[in-house]
């Protein structure tokens, strides 16, 4: 049976690490995945995670089935974080959340959850947007459309052009939008960008899909959730996907939520079984480990006001990163102008050079991006950043 299977062609961020770990050239910098690394390159335990893991240890009892959904707690901590503790839903009740075995599985549940609910539903990507979005959605039998985001000529959002295209996204549409940090490009919208967003779902009726896996990476952690607030204020519907892998380092732990905006609490409690039900049929329970940590963390005033000085200090290394590349190759005399870097948000961020010079970086200097030339600013450090804007200021001469 099995031998019928094609090879499938390896995924190019994998591909370009182990690749990378090949290399013997002792200058060589990887900056194709997308996780945090602090100053000596590497990703940390943090220290809130770490002592909420002791504490949670010393009271653990059992490891019978937690909750389907999440613990009670664990969801109400979420909500708070996710949208504030005063939040207008929340006191209406017309907010539906469950525990996600981490980011990617809260959009495959919420895109199985839609097709329950729409089977002719139609999600709007944003053109780039996370490779992974459209695996993740589309194995559901969803439909894909796009939407223009980023203009490679300003390096910032067309914004004009997302509009005018979303014109035409109406009733049982979903609009994906990253909630912060953008991924691939780290352009970010505008809190007025924001509400006119909201203005054109109010007039056509179409459903905010709020993918936030950086809160906390880009201004700050209720900056970062101004659009999922300010939507779910003043829309009926909004569906939002959170990760904590990056936020709390917890990667491999796989936490993260899924929270459904409903237009009345009499339909919080049948949104809620159905995710519930769609979870049964994929994953079936939930692992307790790293949402747990999450809650002690969230929990604990000491734990959590550690927690915000942590992202704090890495959003702030990631702000310096992208100002030292920006001013080192400037330094170096390069007559291309990459001071966009500096007015973008969260890890990563589009070089704007072509294949060609993506291929001379790994080739030449063993620098290793993917070929859209998007660059995982948190790769960066003090260390590699000299012989970076050598690199990045000699291959854009050819």
């Amino acid at each position: 049976m099995f031998e019928t299977l094609p090879t499938l062609v390896p995924d190019p961020i994998l591909g370009l690490v182990a690749e990378c770990k090949r290399d013997n050239n002792p200058n060589k910098i990887d900056l194709s995945v997308g996780v945090y690394k602090d100053e000596s390159n590497h990703t940390p335990v943090m220290a809130a995670v770490r002592e909420a893991q002791i504490r949670y240890l010393e009271s653990e009892t059992s490891k019978v089935y937690q909750p389907p959904g999440g613990t009670e707690n664990f969801i109400g901590k979420v909500n708070e974080l996710i949208f504030g503790e005063s939040h207008p839903a929340l006191k209406d009740n017309r907010i539906a959340t469950v525990q996600a075995t981490g980011g990617c599985a809260s959009l495959h549940l919420a895109a199985k959850l839609i097709m329950r609910a729409n089977p002719d539903a139609k999600v709007w990507l944003s053109d780039p947007s996370w490779p992974n979005h459209f695996p993740l959605l589309s194995s559901t039998g969803i439909n894909i459309e796009l939407y223009p985001y980023y203009d490679s000529e300003s390096h910032s959002v067309s914004f004009d052009k997302m509009v005018s295209t979303l014109e035409n996204a109406g009733a049982g549409d979903l609009v994906l939008i990253h909630a912060s940090c953008h991924n691939p490009c780290g352009a970010d919208l505008t809190k007025e960008q924001w509400r006119i967003l909201t203005e054109l779902a109010q007039k056509n009726g179409f459903v905010p899909f709020i993918d936030m896996a950086y809160q906390g990476f880009g201004l700050s952690l209720d900056d970062d959730a101004y659009g999922i607030r300010y939507m779910s204020e003043h829309l009926p519907e909004v569906v939002v996907c959170n990760s904590f892998s990056k936020n709390f380092g917890l990667y491999r732990e796989r936490a993260g939520s899924l929270s459904v905006v409903v237009s009345d609490a009499q339909q919080t409690p049948t949104v809620m079984n159905q995710a519930l039900n769609v979870a049964r049929g994929i994953y079936s329970m939930p692992p307790a480990h790293g949402a747990a940590l999450v809650e002690t963390v969230l929990s604990n005033p000491d734990l959590r006001d550690m927690w915000h000085s942590e992202v704090n200090a890495m959003r702030e290394r990631i702000v310096a990163m992208r100002s030292a590349l920006a001013d080192g190759i400037a330094a170096l005399g390069c007559d291309r102008d990459f001071s966009f870097i500096k007015q973008q948000f969260g890890m990563f961020s589009f070089l704007g050079l072509t294949e060609t010079q993506v291929d001379r970086l790994k080739t030449d200097y063993s620098v290793y991006i993917i070929k859209s030339s998007r660059i995982s600013v948190a790769g960066i450090n003090p260390g590699n950043l000299p012989y970076l804007c050598r690199a990045v200021s000699e291959v854009v001469k050819l």
